[in-house]
């Protein structure tokens, strides 16, 4: 079951990355590759603490979120809005590929996927 859930993560990492061909807002494929990674910035908040770090992380990783913000941009014609969208969802099963799921508050290694 683990090996088929993986590959239905590739998959929307697949579809994600294709979406993102098509939103590319005409920026240059060694800047995406930096943008891919950008919300992995979420896990700043375990500065703080672990509570703080998995909200934050969690804020930047949930696919209901990113898929919300790119039908609002779909909705109001905003390319840019469509775009962080995508590329939020994309990360995200990327990750989940990765066995990084969302975060519980008491430790960064726990999370709905089980422990890293």
């Amino acid at each position: 079951m683990k090996i088929i859930l993986k590959l239905e993560e590739l998959a929307m990492t697949a579809i994600g990355i294709y979406l993102l061909t098509v939103y590319n807002l005409g920026l240059r494929i060694w800047l995406w590759v930096i943008l891919f990674f950008a919300p992995d910035i979420g896990m700043l908040g375990y500065i703080i603490n672990t509570r703080v770090g998995a909200f934050s992380y969690n804020l930047f990783h949930h696919k209901g979120i990113a898929i919300a913000v790119a039908a609002a941009g779909y909705y109001l014609h905003n390319d840019i809005a469509v775009t962080i969208g995508i590329l939020l969802f994309a990360h995200s099963s990327f990750d989940r590929i990765m066995g990084y799921g969302l975060k519980y508050n008491d430790a960064f290694k726990h999370t709905h996927l089980g422990m890293i």
